[in-house]
């Protein structure tokens, strides 16, 4: 099959070029030969709270990416659905994660499917966003309205989903393995790697720092008298995309400075190893979520878990064997904590977290987007 995958790719970063790219290698894997059409501008500043939208590091071997879409011009969006559809492809993967998206991409697909013959099936990691703006519904219409079929990584999502559409082809398939970011290494080559004392113990909370993600729960959560003490310390790993003033003080306010260890600049994939295999636990303390990509980190790197209960957290972390599913309180989360190093459940979890891993496989996926499609092996509809 030919195939275009529309969405942010290198030089751009963070999750969502991490998930294109890996999906870019998975359809090659099946035999099909693939493009990704990523942006040439993505957000503009006022969306944009990070340092920089840009990788540093090396582009990725082996995938063909055109930057092409400007996300708020036009005229572009025409010229850029006008060039895909001139390739004819048989499948258009289009990911959407925000409505600010929805014009641009929307009217890509429009353009597209005058050809009378590409499949376009959308993965959506939002359909609601987390954090609400003025035209979110009007703007994912717009865009459900240009696709063919979709993919949630949630059943939380697929259910948010019906509301913009009940006719058309929609399946829950969920969020494969991040396997992109090397192998395991040893838990004391991690810990010199990251200049951190092997005598610690350390749980880590990864990724970028928004409210909605619950940090200020984890902090309160850590401060908890019954693990001080215990020579723990929270590992912080990820940029701040909201103003990092109240965690300091928050911080402060529970005198922890020397016990969380703030690394706030941007994690580049070649550091990924490093934080997951230093730490016992992966804490996920979101207020709101649909579904996260680090608990796919996590499992790809074997590590127990610690999530909230709301969206689709909880569908990928079975309670009491790859880790816990609690509610979205300091409290809880410092029960569950307290339960995981009193009783040292790392090693009565680590068997279950590597079996559940093997649910989550890229091969899934693909199967489950050309199936949408109606593609079955490359063969053409079915």
């Amino acid at each position: 099959m030919k195939v275009v995958i529309i969405g942010s790719a290198y030089p751009l970063r963070g999750g969502l070029a991490a998930y294109n790219e890996r999906l870019a290698r998975a359809f090659t894997e099946a035999g099909d030969e693939v493009s990704i059409y990523s942006f040439s501008l993505q957000y503009p500043s006022f969306l944009f709270p990070g340092k920089s939208q840009f990788s540093s590091g090396p582009a990725p071997e082996g995938l063909r990416i055109k930057t092409r879409i400007n996300s708020i011009n036009p005229f572009n969006w025409f010229s850029a659905g006008n060039e895909i559809r001139r390739e004819n492809p048989d499948l258009v993967i289009c990911p959407f994660w925000l409505p600010f998206m929805g014009p641009c991409l929307g009217t890509v697909l429009r353009r597209i499917k005058r050809n009378g013959h590409t499949k376009i099936v959308s993965i959506v990691h939002n359909i609601v966003p987390h954090e609400k703006r003025p035209g979110d519904r009007m703007f994912a219409r717009y865009f459900v309205n240009a696709a063919d079929a979709f993919i949630a990584m949630s059943r939380a999502v697929l259910q948010d989903l019906k509301a913009f559409s009940s006719a058309k082809p929609m399946v829950f398939s969920p969020h494969p393995i991040y396997d992109q970011f090397g192998n395991s290494i040893p838990r004391d080559e991690a810990l010199r790697r990251l200049g951190l004392d092997e005598k610690s113990r350390y749980m880590l909370f990864f990724g970028f720092i928004r409210d909605y993600k619950g940090l200020d729960l984890l902090i309160g959560a850590f401060a908890d008298a019954r693990l001080r003490g215990r020579g723990l310390k929270l590992i912080v790993a990820g940029e701040f995309y909201t103003d990092p003033g109240p965690y300091h003080e928050l911080i402060a306010r529970h005198k922890l400075e020397n016990d969380i260890l703030l690394h706030t600049d941007f994690i580049p994939d070649s550091k990924v190893a490093d934080y997951f295999c230093a730490a016992d636990i992966v804490v996920q303390p979101y207020k709101d979520a649909t579904q996260s990509g680090v608990t796919q980190i996590a499992y790809h790197f074997g590590k127990p878990m610690l999530v909230t209960d709301v969206g689709g957290l909880g569908e990928m972390v079975p309670q009491g064997r790859v880790g816990y599913v609690v509610k979205p309180s300091a409290p809880a989360i410092a029960d569950a904590l307290v339960d995981f190093y009193v009783n040292r459940r790392e090693e009565e979890f680590v068997p279950h977290v590597m079996e559940e891993k093997k649910k989550y496989t890229w091969d899934k996926m693909v199967a489950a987007i050309k199936g949408l499609a109606g593609y079955q092996g490359g063969r053409g509809p079915v």
